[in-house]
């Protein structure tokens, strides 16, 4: 694998001549690769990455990719900034096609309008040339399934309140509605 411009992992696979039973690629990240992957996704830590990937013919000249993304990561509590530690378990099921594909082509109504369902499938993305990035994909699931806010075990949800002093002396801070309780509506 090697460094890619848009993420932290490479691995391009030939699909050109691509067998009918497809192709399994197992990528497994070694520390140097963590370590990319530890700053390109601002974690702590990363401890293990593993993707096991199937690339498989998809009608005529589309492939699909399916397979699991496992990580070990280490984040920082959106509350406290202590490490938790957490683990990946992405699912990898996409459908890829030539940029000149029409099944790249976005549906249209009878209308001409474009007809987006967020309950229906997605559209295959398209690529370019005779090679997909496999560690590309797999990385592109594994920031997805990333917990965006994660907590350490026992931080409550309410916000935390700060006092300063002993309790019964300290200043509350002012609400800014404060000023509209004496507010009255004008006949």
């Amino acid at each position: 694998m090697t460094r890619n411009i848009d993420g932290a992992l490479s691995f391009p696979v030939s699909v050109k001549r691509l067998p009918q039973k497809g192709l399994t690629i197992k990528i497994e990240a070694d520390a140097r690769e963590r370590a990319v992957l530890r700053d390109f996704h601002d974690l702590q830590d990363v401890t293990s990455f593993k993707a096991d990937l199937q690339i498989v013919p998809w009608k005529k000249d589309g492939i699909r990719v399916r397979g699991l993304v496992k990580a070990s990561i280490v984040q920082s509590c959106v509350v406290t900034s202590e490490p938790v530690d957490a683990v990946v378990n992405a699912e990898v099921d996409t459908l890829f096609v030539p940029e000149n594909s029409k099944l790249a082509r976005l549906p249209l109504d009878e209308n001409g309008e474009l007809i987006i369902s967020a309950d229906g499938p997605d559209i295959p993305e398209t690529f370019s040339g005779d090679t997909l990035d496999a560690g590309a994909i797999a990385e592109e699931f594994f920031e997805l399934a990333i917990d965006p806010y994660p907590r350490k075990d026992g931080v409550p949800d309410a916000p935390i309140e700060v006092v300063f002093g002993d309790e019964d002396t300290a200043e509350k801070p002012v609400s800014p509605f404060a000023g509209l309780k004496d507010w009255k509506q004008k006949p």
